[in-house]
């Protein structure tokens, strides 16, 4: 499921009159047992993608409520290695992409190559390593390009045009634009000029972008996805799935 499986996903849903909805979990919440039956469960609900966060003791782009996710399954003493090796264990019982959400620790504890290899087994799309600045990629991305999987780059709220150029070049995957100055989290709303900055993007941009960060409703989705690609939900799919409400998520996707 490499990330040529993704741009298909995204195709699909753009010769559909749709926009992709990238659905974010915590892996190990709850146990890594139940991984498999949560991603069926957004399988079933129609999600486009789903970001699947690795617990990390320190995960500095995080909310409130994604950092207690994390803290959860790092009580289970779930592991990077062993939650690919979970996933690889039911990748041909599902089809809907998955991406990799990540920090740079956990992989050089892994080391780049052996990574790669795991996310290869995995049936893995895409990589997101938030604490990697695109000039400091490459020793991560290398390795995985050879096995077709794409690493996935950030533009935020603050970036210059120059940056945002720099950025969408040679882009792979989608590119995953902040929406907020800020920690993942609930927002009652964004900036006024957002959606220009959004279309500013998607119009250099070679792959979707995707509009993440603070996204928690379906009327939120749709005036975001309206001036891009998409959106990226995980603070409120996180904690619908906590409260046992794994149902509801497919009101969240328009």
């Amino acid at each position: 499921m490499t990330k040529f499986k993704m741009a298909e996903a995204f195709q699909k849903v753009e010769q559909e009159g749709k926009k992709a909805f990238t659905a974010y979990i915590m892996a190990g919440d709850g146990g890594l047992h139940t991984l498999k039956n949560t991603i069926l469960l957004l399988e079933k609900s129609g999600v486009t993608v789903i970001e699947l966060g690795i617990p990390f003791s320190d995960p500095v782009a995080d909310g409130p409520v994604i950092q207690e996710a994390g803290k959860r399954a790092l009580k289970e003493k779930v592991t990077l290695t062993q939650i690919l090796g979970e996933l690889a264990s039911f990748k041909e019982e599902i089809s809907v992409p998955i991406v990799i959400m990540t920090y740079a620790n956990p992989v050089f504890k892994v080391g780049a190559e052996r990574f790669a290899q795991l996310c290869e087994q995995a049936g893995v799309s895409g990589v997101i390593i938030p604490d990697v600045p695109m000039e400091e990629e490459a020793e991560f991305r290398e390795p995985l390009a050879k096995r077709d999987i794409a690493m996935i780059r950030f533009v935020t709220l603050t970036s210059s045009d120059e940056r945002i150029a720099q950025t969408v070049k040679d882009a792979e995957g989608f590119i995953y634009a902040v929406t907020v100055n800020g920690i993942t989290g609930a927002r009652a709303g964004f900036a006024d000029d957002l959606s220009v900055h959004l279309s500013r993007i998607a119009e250099q941009s070679p792959v979707p972008v995707l509009a993440g960060f603070g996204v928690s409703s379906k009327e939120q989705a749709e005036e975001l996805g309206a001036a891009c690609g998409g959106v990226i939900v995980g603070s409120k799919i996180v904690q619908l799935l906590h409260e046992g409400k794994g149902e509801e998520i497919k009101q969240l996707i328009p």
